[in-house]
Parts: structure tokens; sequence; C-alpha cells
């Protein structure tokens, strides 16, 4: 292990660093008696399974898998780059042709072709999830060759190559099979050991790996539900990464000898949305005065300190296509007469859900939103719901006001407001024609300046629509032991541990 004193000189050279680089030493934490390296990342959120198909748009399924699943593009810095695929092109406006890496294998030996890709794509399209509107102008994909993937589509689409960054390749010939999502196979750096839900997930290196091997000889991932005994597990040796820390509780990971901490841009953020299919939110009066009667300033600051920024967009700033609108305005007086105006000057009644554990802070934020809204007659009753039962009643619409964080996954906006503020989507009653042909315009330009623009003009009917409250875009953060070395942690809050190393 490395001394405290070191340790400290180390953690101040590294602390502010976002690909984290710790001092080295001998005989790191991760280090078993025979000399295996060991990597434990005790994460925010478990996942709930490994179909990556079944929960794409689940961060904590999405991490663990795609430490040995792979896409065909990976995003840096708001564009598509290359991973599966090595090089990509339009023909023509409604023609998307892939060219796919050669001398690939699935960690069982057998050859990645174009028939995996476009047995994983078609699969994601038709369970019909929340990615699929993202695909749906998909017509035909084409096994050209082994290693040629065409994608036909119905109208341009030029977000393909960024939406294809989130779709994880299977075995083509297994996908659809329950059993291959016990323990899939991919063509990654790891490879799946076992996976015991509710506890741990354990993966190994996977030594044939085509590209750069992974560093580490097995890698951890923990369920740890509670914060405090994850930040506990840190301090005593038990954990060596953990990510999402409360801003309340970085102080105790924050200074601490043996341990580096350090925070950057996310894709994160806090919604909260009203189902416009019960009234009286299908009136925009009611929503504009609810975003009146918060103070949200204040509550942001009070709960997030410098880890959290006031939102101005229905997506946070880090994303390509963010723009910056003005917050609505902490007005009371104005709240108590939209109300009025909307037919309910004595108030409303009505109830607000949350999941349990969704998010740093997410109870107090929902509390102090419940005590502005009762000072202008407007009373709401508390849901905390577990998880599961959340997630059920939410895709039910079996709510009124609904509060959680939420990520841009691609890092580009159309996977944020096309997928959930089109009239297709039918995520909480909200439909705007004019939105619609502003979006689809964008999803088929492939000129990025003018996408841009388009995202801005969307943002602001979303905005004005009073369609929801967005009060703070959140910042990644971390902590580590001081002998993990290699760690970045992305915008997407999903790190890579393939070039992550103990000791």
């Amino acid at each position: 292990m490395i001394s405290r004193s070191r340790a400290m000189g180390c953690l101040v050279a590294a602390a502010l660093a976002l690909g984290l680089a710790a001092c080295g030493g001998s005989g790191g934490t991760g280090d078993s008696a025979g000399g295996e390296q060991v990597l434990r990342y005790a994460p925010q959120l478990f996942p709930v399974s490994l179909d990556v198909q079944q929960y794409p748009a689940e961060e904590a399924v999405q991490t663990t898998v795609q430490q040995s699943l792979e896409t065909l593009t990976v995003m840096k810095d708001g564009k598509p780059e290359p991973k599966l695929a090595t090089s990509w092109e339009s023909p023509d406006d409604k023609t998307w042709v892939f060219h796919l890496r050669e001398g690939v294998t699935f960690t069982d030996g057998t050859p990645f072709t174009a028939k995996d890709v476009k047995g994983s794509v078609q699969r994601l399209i038709d369970l019909k999830g929340s990615l699929t509107p993202l695909l749906t102008g998909i017509e035909e994909i084409e096994a050209t060759d082994d290693h040629t993937v065409t994608f036909k589509t119905s109208a341009p689409l030029g977000t393909l190559p960024s939406t294809l960054s989130l779709v994880f390749i299977g075995q083509g010939d297994k996908v659809t099979s329950d059993a291959y999502w016990q323990k899939p196979i991919g063509t990654g750096p790891f490879v799946f050991d076992s996976f015991s839900p509710d506890d741990k997930v354990v993966l190994t290196r996977n030594d044939k790996y085509w590209g750069a091997k992974a560093k580490v000889d097995r890698l951890e991932i923990l369920n740890m539900p509670e914060v405090s005994a994850r930040i506990t597990a840190l301090n005593n040796d038990e954990v060596d990464v953990l990510a999402a820390i409360p801003p309340d509780q970085v102080p105790e990971v924050q200074d601490v000898p043996g341990i580096a901490y350090g925070n950057g841009p996310s894709y994160n953020y806090y919604f909260l949305w009203f189902n416009q299919n019960n009234k009286p939110f299908d009136n925009v009066k009611v929503r504009q005065a609810m975003l009146h009667a918060v103070d949200v300033k204040s509550v942001v600051g009070d709960l997030f300190g410098d880890l959290g920024a006031v939102g101005q967009a229905p997506i946070t700033q880090a994303v390509f296509g963010a723009t910056q609108l003005e917050p609505y305005s902490y007005d009371p007086e104005l709240a108590k007469k939209l109300l009025a105006e909307a037919g309910y000057p004595q108030g409303i009644t009505t109830t607000i859900q949350w999941p349990l554990e969704g998010g740093p802070n997410i109870r107090p934020m929902a509390q102090a939103f419940i005590s502005a809204w009762e000072k202008v007659g407007i009373k709401v009753q508390p849901q905390e719901k577990e998880r599961a039962t959340w997630l059920k009643d939410l895709n039910s619409l079996n709510w009124d006001m609904n509060l959680q964080t939420n990520t841009t996954g691609t890092g580009d906006a159309d996977f944020t407001l096309n997928r959930l503020y089109n009239c297709d989507a039918k995520r909480m009653g909200y439909c705007n024609k004019d939105l619609d042909k502003v979006l689809g315009k964008a999803r088929e330009s492939l000129d990025q300046e003018e996408r841009k623009t388009l995202y801005a003009q969307a943002a602001k009917i979303i905005w004005d629509d009073a369609v929801g409250l967005y009060p703070v875009d959140l910042k990644n953060n971390y902590a580590v032991r001081d002998d993990v070395k290699g760690l970045e942690m992305p915008a997407s809050g999903r790190p890579d541990f393939s070039q992550v190393s103990v000791g």
C-alpha cells in the first residue's frame, strides 16, 4: 500500500484531473494473495438484468454490459467514432453503409459478422422499447457481406451513426433467446463470469480481445444500495471505485488520505414532468404556475452546491445541440394569478412520484418543491416508490407528476428531445405538431450547424409549453482508492474499465 503521507501528495496532484491517474506503489488494494489484479466498483444503481436490449436506457445495465459487448460507434466530443465499424457513408439520402472491423471474434471464438449487427439491431427495433423511436426510420437492414451492413431508411436519418453508439452487438442468431442474456457473449475486453441478481457481477479479462487488453484480471460490480455503505467500503479498502456521490456526503471522500476525488461534466439532469393526460395538467397555465411557484435557484444552491447548475434547457449544457434559455422566474403571486386564470382560484390537489434512491438529494428536492407549492394553494401528496414499482407506473402513465434523473445517452440532443417529446412518444400526454416538424427536420439533416439551430428551436417550444420543470444539470463525481490508475469518467457517466489498473 502507498503510505498515507505519499497518498496525500498523490491526491493533491490528481484530485482535479478528470482522467485520474494516481501515484503508483507495490501491492494494490485489488491484489489477491495469488497476485490477481481485481477492480471493485460499487455503482449508484445495480443492473436489474444483463439484457441491454430489454433495458437500453438503464445506465446501470449499459455500464455493466459495455464491458463485454461493443457497439459499432462510440461518441467522443459529440461526434461518432469507429468501434466495431471502421467507417461509414451515406451514398444517398435514405441509405447508410457501415464497414465492419475484420478479424474480430466473440469470446467463444465465433467470428463477428454483419449478421450479428442485423440480428441485434432488429431485435432492439422489434422490442419497441425506449430506444426504438430513434430507429423507427429503418425499413431494411441488409448484411451485404460479412463485413458490410446496409441500412435503408424511409426518410433521411442523419442521427444513425450516433444512435448506433448505444446499440450493443450480440450474437445475431442468439439475441432473441432469454437464456443468452443470462451470460451474454460479446466481442469486448471482458467476459461475463457470473451475474448474481442483487449481489454482484463478475467479469474476467478477455485475453483474445482484438484491441488493447484489459489491465485487470477481474472486474467486480457490487450491489450496495446504501450510499453510507458504499463510502464505508471505500474507506475500508473493500471497494476501489465509487461514482455519483451525493453532494452532502462528498466531505466523507474528499481530502481523505488514501482516496482521490474528482468531478466533471455530465449528461445527467433532473426533470419533473406533468402528466397532461390528467386534469389540471392539460392546462398550460397550471403548468406554468407550478414552475413560477418554485425558487429553483435557491433549491439547487442549497442541495447541490458546485455539483449542480440551474437547468437552462430540457437537456444539459454538455450535450450537443443544447441552448441557454431563461429559467422561469420565482413569482408566487404570478403563480396564484395563473391558477385563477386556469379556473383554479382555490388551488389544486395532486401527487408526485419519484423512485427510492433515485438520484442525489431526490427526496429533499421533492420536499422543497412540495413546500413551495403549498404556499400558493397547491397541495401535493408525496409518493416515493420502490424502483420496480415506480418504473411500472411511469410507463403505464399511472402518475400526476414524476420526478427523476435522466441522461442523454449519446450526448446528442436527438436522443432526448426526439425520443421523449414527439407526439408518437406518448410519454406524458404532450403533443405539439410544430415541435414534431422541427425535430423531424433536425433528425434528417447531415449539417451539424443546422441541427444545432433546430434543436435550439425545439428546446424553446418545450420550455414555453412548460412540459416539465428542469431544475438542475448534474455533474459527474467519483472517488477512487489512491492505487487505482487510468480511470476516466466520461460525461455519459458510463466508465470503460478496460484500461484501469490497481496497484
